[in-house]
């Protein structure tokens, strides 16, 4: 049961939120909530230290504190800075982390490129009136980063020390 909610929670939750600002331009608070609290649930009965665990938490307020700086200035909207957050919550101090933050970036980059581009093309007038590509098609919507976060997690789920633990348990 542990293992297939450390399989099941992430993923799902990544998904749901890129799906969800694809759809609603927003990213509910409860896919934040439910990230953190599962980690909360999960780690513990891992064999995850005490220490570890807060130093996971740790990670999630450095990456809400520049991320909260970035939604005060209008850099990045609200949902996605708490996403960020507790999305590091999972990955805690380590080089995932970064692998998660630059892929996510890169993915994000992209996505903006791919988004002005179809913006101008032909093909938006036709997307405008489709419930997922409505907001890719608007040009006065803005990016919808949740995407860009969702792939960048992911692809760099495997470098969570649950999923970690998970993938070695099954092996053993």
């Amino acid at each position: 049961m542990l293992v297939a909610a450390i399989f099941v929670i992430f993923p799902f939750c990544m998904a749901f939120a890129a799906v969800s600002d694809m759809v609603s331009m927003t990213i509910a608070n409860r896919v934040s909530i439910l990230l953190i609290a599962a980690f909360a649930a999960l780690a513990p009965f891992t064999g995850m230290a005490w220490p570890e665990i807060g130093m996971h938490f740790a990670a999630g307020a450095a990456v809400l504190a520049v991320t909260f700086a970035l939604f005060a200035i209008g850099g990045m909207g609200g949902g996605d800075a708490k996403l960020l957050a507790a999305t590091a919550v999972w990955f805690g101090f380590s080089l995932g982390l970064v692998d998660y933050l630059v892929i996510s970036a890169l993915a994000g980059g992209v996505l903006t490129i791919a988004l002005l581009i179809f913006r101008k093309s032909s093909l938006s007038v036709l997307a405008g009136n489709n419930v997922l590509l409505r907001h890719f098609a608007d040009e006065k919507a803005g990016i919808p980063y949740g995407v860009a976060l969702g792939v960048g997690g992911l692809l760099t789920y495997g470098e969570t020390p649950l999923m970690q633990w998970a993938i070695t348990h099954l092996a053993g």
